[in-house]
């Protein structure tokens, strides 16, 4: 039977199941990594299982998130997963490196391989035809301990590109068009996967760019065959070896198709304050810019930042407008700053940054009050940029490079010829030397802790009966950035749950933990795709450490439902979504928990307001894992048993 590339992939690392459409399968996972803000408890939660090794073919450590040294939480973190990746075998990328998906992207990522990150734009390197998923750091935690990662089966989509790419449109307008045609949930339970003759014209940081921001559709992940593309890639990273051709069979079907034609696209951008808000640029001609961002890990590379430093040569940015660059690693710095490439930037204005994630996730670089922020990173949430009010544009490299340089979003039409789209140079320089790589016996290394660095709660089994009351109620598409805001002091307490659990929430409903600790815990009620945007299962522990015990809405972002179920916090969709409007804040309600079953209905108590239908798709496993009280007291339970 003709199988397509995603389905070869499941099919070659299936340990169980069955691949059909929503059905749960099992995978062995061959890579894995991790990035400072999430790794510290995934760490914590792999030296609770007890493993002396990981099980991996290859796991990575990245720390890019919180390299901002304010005192001696960040720094602490950092020693603390130092010694933990030596003592367990794990390869460590020390702060200022680079960016972990452009470093595993360069270094580490395969074709055909099984990739799970604590980060949800791990699919990055689908760019080089890997499966690549973003996962909670428990998930990753279990499979660096040599267990399967369990998804349901996805739906393939088949993106059908045809034409090449002119004028000014770059990648990034494939993946904003492709997001303002199906939504910010278009991708749920699905795998993007790219065909067609315009496949070829695509280079692999162009196919990064793509996958990378398919984590916005809620997709399982997105991935692109392994071609000639992709060995000029390898064979311009010095990893030809591992280079191998990977395809779809000829004659494969997909489940759903979806066709762009390159050659009819133009500049767009997204508007504030979702991604998936897509306009054109010339439609925004005349807005004034305040400031421009240039890298992040959906367009930092060499490529981009070439043709950046190709359009600010001889140039003046605009005054009134700050122009931030940060390269995602230290391969591409080394490139631009041989070529002489970065004189140009600095020259023009920019603010050269570190190669880390930076103001994407707040961290530094915030906009003025109220100021319009064009940048190039995959996400615009409201506040993410650290400025609440800040309207932040999502936009390629060169659409960015002219606000800046001009003050204001201005047509395309009148941007003169574009450069030619750059290729590697005859010699890259590595930068292999600076990860750490583990030896062969790290049994005698100790694991250095700060103060800061908190051990895991244990968390109690699901009741029989829920009697409890709504803390909480949100609107649609509650992303992970409005549970636990990211931002320099929120983001160094990742590894202390009591101290972050403070925060949940605090931007949305600033009484909302004093509320929930006087009740002594509750259920949030919510709209349209809770819990999209990044993979932090903080979002998950810290509701979990507050006593959340259910949330209730209308409808799950994958990862974040996967946090809930992973922390034993039950997730529950109204059978009939007109039903939340009848329940309120403060509303009592009784949930029988003994007669849920998997994939079931349910019926709530509200207070005045009777029964209320809910529904859940849990699988047999998953069920027995809330029940559990999640997933660590789930796997010890076995263990025993066993």
């Amino acid at each position: 039977m003709p199988l397509n590339l995603t389905q070869k992939i499941i099919a070659s690392h299936r340990i169980s199941g069955e691949m059909t459409p929503g059905s749960e399968v099992a995978l062995r996972i061959d890579q894995t990594l991790t990035q400072d803000a999430t790794g510290t408890m995934a760490y914590l939660q792999f030296e609770a299982m007890g493993v002396p090794r990981v099980r991996t073919e290859l796991s990575v450590s990245y720390v890019d998130h919180n390299t901002l040294q304010m005192g001696f939480r960040n720094p602490d973190d950092h020693r603390y997963l130092r010694t933990v990746a030596a003592r367990y075998g794990v390869i460590y990328s020390p702060a200022g490196t680079g960016i972990c998906h452009q470093l595993h992207l360069e270094n580490f990522a395969r074709p055909g391989r099984t990739l799970i990150g604590s980060d949800s734009h791990t699919p990055t390197a689908g760019g080089v035809g890997s499966l690549a998923m973003g996962a909670g750091g428990l998930s990753v935690a279990l499979a660096m301990a040599g267990e399967p990662y369990t998804i349901s089966m996805p739906r393939v989509v088949r993106i059908w590109l045809e034409g090449q790419l002119g004028g000014w449109a770059t990648a990034k307008d494939i993946i904003l068009h492709l997001l303002g045609e199906l939504t910010v949930k278009g991708g749920v339970g699905r795998v993007m996967e790219f065909a067609g003759p315009g496949v070829a014209t695509l280079t692999v940081p162009e196919r990064a760019t793509i996958t990378n921001m398919g984590a916005e559709l809620g997709a399982t992940t997105s991935i692109f065959p392994s071609d000639g593309q992709t060995q000029n890639f390898f064979r311009a990273m010095g990893r030809e070896a591992e280079f191998e051709l990977l395809a779809a069979d000829e004659d494969a079907t997909y489940d759903e198709e979806v066709r762009i034609d390159l050659s009819a696209l133009e500049p767009l951008v997204a508007a504030p304050h979702m991604p998936d808000v897509r306009t054109t640029v010339r439609e925004l001609a005349g807005k004034k810019v305040d400031q421009a961002a240039i890298g992040s890990c959906t367009n930092s590379s060499y490529a981009d930042l070439k043709t950046v430093a190709l359009m600010l040569d001889r140039q003046r940015i605009c005054p009134e407008t700050d122009l931030l660059v940060s390269p995602g690693s230290k391969q591409v710095l080394n490139m631009l700053a041989a070529e002489g490439l970065l004189a140009p930037m600095l020259t023009a204005g920019a603010r050269l940054l570190e190669c880390t994630c930076g103001p994407c996730i707040g961290m530094g670089g915030s906009p003025v009050s109220n100021g319009v922020s064009v940048r190039t990173f995959n996400r615009n949430f409201e506040g993410r940029s650290g400025t609440q009010d800040g309207q932040v544009y999502l936009a390629s490299p060169q659409t960015a490079a002219m606000c800046a340089l001009r003050g204001e979003f201005t047509d395309p039409a009148t941007w003169g010829e574009p450069p030619a789209k750059p290729e590697f140079p005859a010699d890259v320089p590595s930068i292999r030397h600076l990860f750490l790589m583990p030896s062969e016996d790290g049994s005698g290394v100790d694991i250095l802790r700060g103060p800061n660095i908190v051990p895991l709660e244990g968390f109690a089994a699901l009741p029989v009966r829920l009697e409890t009351s709504v803390q909480l109620k949100v609107g649609d598409n509650i992303t992970t950035d409005h549970i636990l805001p990211a931002g320099p002091q929120i983001t160094a307490l990742r590894s202390n749950i009591p101290a972050i659990s403070e925060y949940i929430y605090s931007r949305v409903d600033p009484d909302f933990v004093a509320r929930i600790r006087e009740a002594g815990g509750g259920v949030i009620v919510g709209g349209e795709n809770y819990g999209q945007g990044s993979s932090r299962e903080h979002a998950a522990l810290g509701p979990r450490h507050l006593g959340v015990c259910a949330v209730i809405v209308k409808s799950l972002a994958r990862i974040h439902r996967a946090n809930l179920v992973n922390f034993g916090i039950l997730p529950l969709t109204f059978v009939n979504p007109g039903d939340y409007d009848r329940i309120d804040l403060g509303a009592a309600l009784t949930l029988p928990t003994d007669t849920i079953t998997p994939g079931g209905e349910v019926e709530l108590q509200v207070a005045g307001v009777g029964a209320v239908a809910v529904r859940n798709d849990l699988t047999e496993n998953e069920l027995a894992i809330i029940q559990a009280g999640g997933l660590l007291n789930f796997v010890r339970t076995q263990a025993d048993q066993a």
